[in-house]
């Protein structure tokens, strides 16, 4: 059972900038395809970002691309999401997720949920 530890969320005006990690308690980091998602209050929770085992395959929502950047470092265990010109409907708790890729686009998680790291944007 691999256990995902989010931070790096807070508060921030928009326009501003937060950069989220995401540490895994496994030494086959590697081997795993990593995604972000988050969840609005009263919302549903929605795919973000993911990024597969080498970091050359990245996916992103619509509304996030140009404005997020998902990478790894896999020899920390750790993937992260930089988030530029955040906006308030970016507002809510982020969590990451081991996902599958297809090739058509979906991205689906599969791992627990951690307990996710909260952004706050205001206008």
């Amino acid at each position: 059972q691999v256990r995902l530890t989010e931070s790096g969320g807070g508060s921030v005006q928009a326009g501003g900038s937060l950069r989220l990690s995401c540490e895994a308690s496994t030494r086959f980091f590697s081997s795993y395809f990593m995604g972000w998602f988050r969840q609005a209050p009263g919302k549903e929770r929605e795919f973000v970002a993911a990024i597969n085992w080498s970091g050359d395959d990245t996916r992103y929502t619509d509304s996030v691309k140009d404005r997020f950047t998902i990478s790894r470092d896999n020899s920390r265990a750790t993937a992260f999401l930089q988030m530029n010109g955040l906006k308030p409907e970016d507002s809510g708790v982020y969590y990451c997720a081991l996902v599958t890729m297809r090739v058509e686009g979906t991205c689906t998680p599969y791992s627990d949920w951690g307990q996710g790291t909260e952004v706050t944007v205001s206008s």
